[in-house]
Order: structure tokens, then sequence, then C-alpha cells
């Protein structure tokens, strides 16, 4: 079983999507726990005055809601009786076993799975502190529950599933926008709270391994301005296809002013998360048969690290980021230092000159030769040697990781 824990400062905006969900048929509300009257006597506004009125109890709160989403492996088929025992014993454990929750089971998945959705404040009015609600509470929560109820444990799955980001099926895709809409949601929801990111740039490198791009447009559009941002479907060509749609429209609101909150926490990250990424482009550099920066790239796919190069008009490489997907974490070239910027990996891997600007600068000369015969041609072969000698990468040797160079003994003055 898998548990993810959303806050939020709307449970009218939860409820709605949900409830949307039950009046399409691809959900079904099947319990409710604390509320006055049994769940087929409670109409739409009845169920959501029970939050509102809790939630008048403290102004100050801002994050008052809470969405919580249990996955299931495929192979399960639950009855709507465990699920409900299951979401009971989960609340219980985390802490909300007396706060008013609706159950709603989702049919609109490859995977059986259930959302709850509650409010913080008691009765009260005291907040329930959400902070590290996760490591906390759903953890330790969730595997008893696997142990009481013999799910199969998320430990169990083959750990290489995490690195096998599914990009979306655009044929599958209708570019409508109530489509578009559902698939760009379901990206953003796997995304946005799950790995750390500290610009747009970062969030981006992930969400196109997804076929999806934020967007703030260019500086002049009416977005950009009003300091809006819009998220796209892109093509296998990477070119925007399909309607946009605005981060208003979603239920979670994934506006720029959100993202721009998720950069700030997101910035700290930890350093056993950073030496992890450096030991193992360092050892790949030191101990694997690689010359160039593919052979880097596909050797980091496989321990989980996708490299994303960003290139210029022109074909030249200017920067890189890496995605680790083991720790969910973005990280910028030259954030984990000189030694892992672009310019640096393309002269550690031992890359030269790339061969398709040799060809480029060998038909710039003929085309000089030809419109200026007159002119004494020169050997393209020396000009090819002086340029490769001016514009390769600065090598450097002192790439060793920290971890293996030995330390400088301090002498004993007498």
């Amino acid at each position: 079983m898998v548990s993810i824990i959303k806050t939020g400062n709307s449970i009218r905006s939860i409820f709605n999507y949900n409830e949307n969900k039950v009046k399409t048929g691809k959900a079904e509300c099947i319990g409710a726990a604390n509320f006055l009257l049994d769940i087929s006597q409670m109409s739409d506004a009845m169920k959501l005055s029970r939050f509102t009125e809790r939630i008048q109890l403290n102004d100050n709160t801002k994050r008052n809601s809470v969405h919580i989403s249990l996955n299931f492996d495929p192979s399960e088929n639950h009855s709507k009786e465990k699920l409900m025992a299951i979401a009971n014993t989960y609340m219980y454990k985390i802490g909300f076993g007396k706060q008013p929750y609706l159950v709603y089971q989702h049919f609109d998945a490859g995977h059986p799975h259930i959302h709850v959705i509650t409010i913080n404040i008691e009765r009260d009015g005291k907040r329930i502190d959400l902070h590290h609600l996760g490591i906390r509470k759903s953890e330790p929560a969730r595997k008893e529950i696997e142990e009481t109820f013999r799910l199969i444990k998320a430990e169990s799955l083959n750990k290489n599933k995490q690195f096998n980001l599914l990009p979306i099926s655009m044929g599958k895709v209708c570019y409508g926008k109530i489509e578009s809409k559902k698939a760009l949601a379901a990206v953003l929801n796997q995304v946005l709270y799950s790995y750390r990111y500290s610009s747009l740039a970062e969030l981006n490198a992930v969400l196109q391994c997804y076929n999806v791009l934020a967007d703030r447009g260019s500086e002049n559009s009416k977005v950009f301005l009003n300091k809006g941002i819009v998220y796209r479907i892109l093509n296998e060509k990477g070119i925007p296809t399909g309607v946009p749609i605005k981060a208003s429209d979603f239920y979670f609101k994934p506006t720029l002013k959100f993202l721009e909150s998720k950069f700030i926490s997101n910035k700290p990250r930890k350093e056993s998360d950073k030496a992890r990424l450096k030991n193992v482009i360092d050892m790949a550099i030191l101990r694997e048969n690689i010359n160039n920066v593919n052979q880097l790239s596909l050797f980091l796919e496989k321990e989980g690290i996708k490299t994303v190069f960003r290139t210029s008009s022109e074909g030249l490489v200017y920067g890189i980021t890496y995605i680790d997907h083991t720790t969910k974490n973005v990280f910028n070239g030259s954030s984990l230092g000189k030694k892992y910027s672009a310019k640096a990996i393309i002269g550690r891997c031992g890359n030269k000159f790339n061969l398709d600007k040799r060809d480029w600068i060998n038909k710039r000369l003929e085309t000089f030769s030809s419109e200026n015969a007159s002119v004494k041609t020169f050997d393209s072969s020396v000009i090819i040697q002086l340029l490769d000698s001016i514009l390769k990468p600065e090598m450097t040797l002192e790439y060793l990781p920290k971890q293996f160079k030995k330390k400088k003994r301090n002498r004993r003055k007498i």
C-alpha cells in the first residue's frame, strides 16, 4: 500500500473534486465517519457544512484541509467493507480518528485506490499539526496496516519501477479541455508533491519526462505580466500542442505563487542526497569505460538518474540537469559544484569538438573558398585543430571525490 497526503486551504475544492467524480460515475462515496447522519441520508450541502462549521472554529489556520489517497497493488481487489476498515484504521493511527472524514473509492486509474478528505481543526478549535505527518505517523501506520490486513507491501515491489517514468500517450489524450486537463492533473499530482526542485527549469526537466510543460509565456505575454502560468502537453518532438490549461483551473491550484513557495521550501537539500549523486557520477567516470556524455547518460539511467542537457539553437551544450528518481531530487549541474557543470562533465568524459560541428566548418570553408576564389585558401584541418584547442572544455584532474582523497597529515612543530 502507498499513502499520499496533501494539504490545502480549501476543503470545498477537494470536496467538489471527489463529488464531481461521483456524478460522472468515476467514483463512489463508500463511507463517512463522525457525521451526525448516515451517508445515505445526507445531501452534498450537509456533508460540506460539517467541514466548514468545524473550520470556522479556528480562523488563524490557513492550511486546514487534508486530502489522502491510499493506493493498492493492481492485483488486489478489496471489498468496500475492507476498504472502509483500512481507512478507519489508518485515520486512527495518524491521529484523525475523531475527525469528520469522507471516504471515496475511485475507478479511474489502473490500480485500486481510495481518497479520504478531512480537516485538521478539532472540536475545541485546536489545530492538528501537519508538519512531517507522512514521516512521523503515516509511514508507521502504513506498515502496520500492511501486516494487519495482509496487503502487498510497497517495499516488495520492483524498485526499478520507480525509475520508469511513462510519458503521456499522446494517442490516448484528447486535445479537448476536459481530457487534457485530466491527463495534466495526473502528472502534476505525481510530480509537484513528490520531487524536490528549486526553479521552474528544474521542475520542467521532470515534467518533460511526462511530455508536460509548465509555461509562463514570453515576457510580453498577458500570462507572464499577470504572474500566471499554464500547463501544456508536448508532442513526441517536444512541441506544445493542444489547449493550454491555466493553473487556477486545477482543484489543487498549482499556481506560480504555489510553485515559488515550493522553490523556497525545496532549496535546502540533504547533503547525503547530493553526495549520492556526485559519487555515482564520479565513480562512473573513474571506473567505467566512458568516452562521451551519451555513455555517461546511459550508465546514470541504470542508477535511476536522468540527465537533461540544455543546448543552444546552434546545438552547443550550455547546461545540464540531473534528475535523481531514487531521492526524488532535481539538481542543476552547477549547484553540485563546478566539476558537475555541463562544461566540466564534457571535459571529464573526454569529449572533443563535435564531429557535426567539424562538418559545419568544412561546409562554411568550402562556401568561403568558392565565393572568394582569388583569396588564398586555408587548410581546413589546421583551422579545426585550432578551434579544438580554443573551444574544448578545460580538463580538470581534481575530480576525485572527497571520500577517496587521502587526508594530509599535519606536521608537528618542534
